[in-house]
C-alpha cells in the first residue's frame, strides 16, 4: 500500500473514533442546538460525514479509472453542486439518532477505506478540482487533499463546538483539536460553518 495512503487510513480511523466518542458522549439537547453562524444543528455534522463517504468513493472510482476528481462534476461527469448535496443528505436524516447514523457510516467507511488502499503514488498525485460554494474553487494534487481530509472530523467537531460552549475548556477535546489543519480550516471559513 501506498505510504501517503495508509498515513491517511490511519488518521481517518483514529479521528473517526474520537469523533464517535465525542458525539456519543452528548446529550440529544446538546445533538439538537443550532451550531452559531451555520445552518445545521449539532447532529447535522456527524450526518455530513456520514454521508461523504460514498460520494467520496465514487470520486476515487473516477481515479482508478484513469480519471482525474473535478467536484463540480458528479461521478458520471453531469454539473454537481456539493454544497447542495450536503444539505439535502443532512435534511433526509435530520430525525435519524445519531447511533443510526454511525451504523450508516461504518459500511460506507469500510468501503472507502479500500478504495483508498488500491491507489498508487501515480493516481494520488494526479491534479484535481475542488470547489464549493463556501470554498474558493482550486487545483491541487488529490495527495494534498487526503493528507487535510483526514482531519475531516476534527475539522467539523471544532464546527460542533460552536454550539458547546461549556466544552470549550475539555482538555482531551482541545488536545485533539490542536492541529493545524483543524485552526487552519477554521481561519479560512471564518463562521462559513459546514463542508
Amino acid at each position: 500500500m501506498n505510504e501517503t495512503v495508509q498515513h491517511v487510513i490511519a488518521a481517518i480511523r483514529e479521528n473517526r473514533r474520537k469523533f464517535e466518542e465525542f458525539c456519543s458522549s452528548l446529550s440529544e439537547e446538546q445533538l439538537a442546538r443550532p451550531v452559531p453562524d451555520s445552518t445545521w444543528i449539532v447532529k447535522d455534522f456527524a450526518t455530513h460525514l456520514a454521508t461523504l463517504d460514498p460520494l467520496f468513493d465514487g470520486f476515487l472510482g473516477v481515479v482508478e479509472r484513469g480519471g482525474q476528481i473535478d467536484m463540480s462534476r458528479d461521478g458520471n461527469g453531469a454539473p454537481f453542486d456539493l454544497d447542495a448535496w450536503n444539505d439535502g443528505q443532512v435534511a433526509e436524516r435530520r430525525d435519524w439518532p445519531i447511533a443510526r447514523i454511525f451504523a450508516e457510516t461504518a459500511a460506507h467507511r469500510e468501503k472507502l477505506t479500500e478504495s483508498l488502499g488500491r491507489l498508487d503514488e501515480e493516481q494520488i498525485g494526479r491534479s484535481m478540482h475542488y470547489t464549493g460554494g463556501k470554498h474558493e474553487a482550486a487545483d491541487f494534487p488529490l495527495k494534498a487533499f487526503l493528507v487535510g481530509w483526514a482531519q475531516h472530523d476534527p475539522i467539523h467537531a471544532a464546527d460542533m463546538l460552536r454550539a458547546l460552549p461549556e466544552l470549550a475548556d475539555d482538555a482531551a477535546l482541545t488536545s485533539w483539536l490542536a492541529n493545524p489543519f483543524v485552526s487552519g480550516y477554521q481561519a479560512s471559513m471564518s463562521g462559513a460553518g459546514e463542508g
